[in-house]
């Protein structure tokens, strides 16, 4: 085995609480609300960590993207359409996506689901950060907009799907 490197002290313990930290960055994004709790500043590129309010009937368009992506079901139950199947996910379920699958999901409970969401390496915060409306917290809800508004946020999603690996299906 190859000796390991030695510790990047660069680097130091991060410690988050997506209810309590007004530095955190909370998105809304289609309807939902999506707090960056750790991005590629904060982990050296490996991966992002959020936390993903889900509205009721909540949930992304069909997609793929070239990095893996992990969920976990605080609350709440979860369908995820994967490769054309449903999946039904539950609180406490973890749910891992394939680099470059065809996914999407939809919040089924009735009321607002929350799930942890880890993306390795990291892209995927930076792409919502590039798109989504800031909102002061991570139950807030969505700012109204025009319908132009939304056109333009899904031009510029379109627009740079790409840079950020991903592909709208």
């Amino acid at each position: 085995m190859d000796k390991l490197p030695a510790d990047d002290t660069s680097r130091d313990i991060v410690i988050v609480n997506a209810d309590t930290q007004n530095e955190l960055r909370h998105l809304s994004l289609a309807g939902d609300t999506y707090t960056m709790l750790l991005t590629s500043e904060q982990t050296a590129g490996q991966y992002d960590l959020i936390d993903m309010y889900i509205a009721p009937s909540g949930g992304p368009p069909p997609h793929r993207h070239n990095f893996e992506e992990m969920f976990t079901i605080l609350d709440g139950e979860i369908e995820y359409y994967f490769r054309g199947k449903t999946y039904h996910g539950v609180t406490g379920d973890t749910i891992n996506i394939p680099a470059n699958a065809p996914h999407n999901f939809k919040n089924v409970s009735g009321k607002p689901a929350r799930m942890l969401c880890m993306c390795t390496p990291a892209a995927q915060a930076e792409y919502f950060l590039s798109i989504g409306d800031l909102v002061a917290t991570r139950t807030s809800p969505p700012p109204e907009h025009t319908e132009e508004k939304l056109m333009a946020m899904r031009e510029r999603a379109g627009s740079l799907a790409t840079k950020f690996r991903t592909e709208m299906l």
